[in-house]
């Protein structure tokens, strides 16, 4: 009498069913590792900086949280019958791996990979007993990095805060200093925070090592929590006290003392240091609610056993579900040959390089070249950067584009976050759409924008800036993001730039002078655009 593989029980039993279980496991991670790859070396790559160097511990530990959440799940003595949460997690991470490789956005492609590995799980233990596994599953989000228009965002804001706190520490200490934007000025010498001092090396690695812990912990909810959502703040702490010492050093013994190694070593000790505070923060929650026990009762960190739940992946039995899986996912990775080798149509535009000298009535007056750290931040493929004035208007107009030939690596840095990174307050910022009259079209030109006034000290600016992905123009960072997904499906492009001008507001000058200006630019300068940026108005 035979057995069919989705009722037999999950127990050790003959040679060739243990190898069966394995075999398709194991097709089913190869087939899954050729479909995924993209998102894979991805991970690789980013795992190459700074910000994620922690990352190829991650799956480690994930194992390791899983090894051990395997003793709470004896095994099943009778047939596994509710498999089927696990197959809808396996179409999504079909979904989110064809959606990523159509669109060569690799974060998704990252994305589907730890959904199929939650997917993998329930098809192998069911969703009565796999749903257990959810700690393991969820920690491997640490490895991966955020996306590139999220973590410069939060890059800038950590930059800032950084900056005020370290500054408040060094005022502390007696120490004249003035803080412009994201430079600490000593007077003698001055101090830029950039991006490696934002803090983001050190925050990945503690919340991760803060989830880890509260897993462990073997105390209540609310203590957990407490831990959880102490990581952040400890890391910009940390880290602010890490930047105030610099300044304090430097301002006693000069620049030489934060160079090198010295200044490497330091970040290593405020990474110990976090570590430490969050020990000592554990502690004083436990002391306060009472409970004394020592921190080797109250952290599981038990490793016996953990090879003998390690063999009882011999126990899974191959399963429609899981055969069924293994070949959609083989199929799909068939398919990824004639997507890989499909080339988008040429992207027809002129290099910057060919912009005239003359706009309408408007003439460059001065052409600018982005500082080294700045284009090696922005990583543009093409980019203009030039003042023109016109005999009409008292006070000349900036006008910068950059140009991305594929956004999917990496993407445009909105003003939003720069301009205050160069000590611009920004006083008010709206989205608005303005009417461009453009000489010879029927109809204004409809253009959303992002409207803005900056200012520093007694000096005030109007910004106008937008985004354009191959044609469809937006004045919203998430908007030009679903751009580049719709364009990569729609018609195989990832090109993308950023329009932006800016003009000084004179002293007594109304508003509307200086709107005038902006607008009175833009009609000149738009039917000129496509030329460069590859699309039409």
């Amino acid at each position: 009498m035979s057995v069919s593989a989705d009722t037999q029980p999950e127990m050790r039993g003959g040679l060739g069913t243990v190898g069966a279980g394995i075999l398709w496991l194991g097709l089913a991670g190869l087939a899954a590792a050729v479909f995924l790859r993209g998102g894979i070396v991805d991970l690789w790559d980013n795992w190459q900086t700074p910000e994620y160097s922690h990352g190829p511990l991650i799956p480690l530990i994930s194992g390791y949280l899983f090894l051990r959440q395997m003793k709470t799940a004896p095994p099943n003595a009778g047939p596994v019958e509710d498999r089927w949460p696990g197959v809808l997690v396996l179409g999504a991470a079909l979904f989110f791996g064809l959606l990523g490789n159509i669109t060569q956005i690799q974060k998704i492609i990252s994305l589907a990979l730890i959904v199929w590995v939650a997917g993998m799980i329930l098809v192998s233990f069911g969703w009565a007993r796999g749903r257990r596994f959810w700690p393991p599953v969820v920690h491997l989000a640490f490895m991966m990095p955020l996306p590139f228009w999220i973590h410069w965002k939060v890059s800038i804001f950590l930059q800032g805060v950084s900056a005020e706190l370290g500054v408040a520490l060094i005022q502390a200490m007696g120490i004249p200093v003035y803080l412009d934007g994201h430079i600490i000025d000593l007077g003698a010498y001055k101090l830029h925070v950039a991006e490696a001092c934002s803090g983001l090396r050190y925050m990945f690695p503690i919340m991760s090592f803060t989830y880890i812990f509260a897993v462990l912990y073997q105390g209540s909810v609310w203590h957990r929590v407490i831990l959880l959502l102490a990581a952040v703040p400890i890391a910009i702490l940390m880290n602010s006290f890490r930047v105030g010492v610099i300044g304090i050093m430097v301002d006693n013994h000069g620049m030489a003392h934060v160079e090198g190694f010295l200044h490497l070593f330091e970040g290593w000790v405020v990474f110990l240091l976090c570590i430490l505070v969050m020990l000592a923060l554990a502690r004083v929650v436990q002391r306060l609610s009472g409970d004394r026990r020592a921190f080797s009762e109250v952290l599981d960190v038990d490793t016996e056993g953990l090879g003998a739940q390690l063999l009882r992946v011999g126990d899974i039995r191959p399963s429609k579900a899981l055969i069924g899986s293994s070949a959609a996912f083989a199929a799909a990775a068939v398919l990824l040959g004639p997507i890989a080798a499909f080339e988008p149509r040429p992207i027809e535009r002129e290099s910057f390089h060919a912009f005239p000298s003359e706009v309408g009535d408007w003439k460059v007056v001065h052409s600018n070249r982005i500082d080294s750290q700045i284009a090696d931040v922005l990583l543009a493929d093409d980019y203009l950067s030039v003042v023109l004035g016109s005999r009409e208007f008292p006070a000349p107009v900036d006008l910068f584009i950059v140009w991305y030939k594929d956004q999917n690596g990496g993407g445009i840095h909105s003003p939003e976050a720069c301009l205050p990174a160069g000590g611009w307050e920004m006083s008010g910022i709206g989205r608005e759409a303005v009417d461009i009259h453009i000489e010879g079209r029927e109809t204004p030109l409809r253009l959303p924008v992002n409207r803005a006034i900056i200012q520093k000290g007694v000096h005030r600016q109007l910004v106008y800036f937008w985004f354009d992905q191959a044609g469809r123009r937006t004045a919203s960072s998430y908007g030009s993001r679903f751009n580049v997904l719709y364009n990569g499906v729609r018609i195989g492009r990832s090109d993308g730039a950023l329009i932006r001008l800016i003009t000084p507001i004179g002293k007594n000058e109304p508003l509307e002078n200086a709107e005038a200006r902006l607008r009175d630019m833009l009609a000149s300068s738009l039917p000129l655009l496509p030329r460069f940026i590859g699309t039409t108005l």
